[in-house]
């Protein structure tokens, strides 16, 4: 199942980003694809902001992981500088623990990913449209879209 929304600001992808993460459940994993400017970041301030996180999130570029609190623990992983690496750096405890994991740039850890996500693509429209395409993998995705939908 896949949903499509456009996106009219920045104001309005935080918004639909904060109504996804007070639906997410812990080990929930998504994917975040989209061009560098996207919106990638913008919507996952949101998505923390729905997580209950309170801290400042910014883009984990030169970390990989940040780890944040709010009702779950968030993980925000960036793996685009793992492109050619064969590195795992423990990701099942992340996919499968308490918390709910945003993974930037996922084609880089493919083999890794849980097979049970939420793939979301954010494509640049103009200055302040974007195109959020969310992807289900699995029945519980399935109902997060429809909620997200009504």
């Amino acid at each position: 199942m896949t949903m499509k929304r456009t996106m009219l600001s920045e104001d309005e992808t935080k918004q639909f980003a904060e109504r996804l993460g007070i639906l997410l459940t812990a080990g929930d994993v998504l994917t975040l694809e989209g061009d560098l400017g996207a919106g990638k970041t913008t919507f996952t301030k949101g998505l923390a902001k729905g997580l209950g996180v309170k801290r400042t999130v910014n883009s984990p570029t030169f970390t990989i992981i940040k780890e944040y609190m709010g009702r779950l623990p968030f993980y925000h992983m960036d793996v685009y500088r793992l492109e050619n690496s064969d590195e795992d750096l423990g990701f099942e405890e992340f996919f499968h623990g308490k918390g709910v994991t945003v993974v930037e740039w996922s084609q880089f850890i493919e083999e890794y990913l849980p097979e049970e996500r939420l793939d979301i693509r954010i494509e640049y429209v103009d200055e302040t449209t974007r195109v959020i395409s969310c992807t289900a993998r699995s029945s519980h995705f399935e109902q997060v879209c429809k909620e997200l939908s009504s």
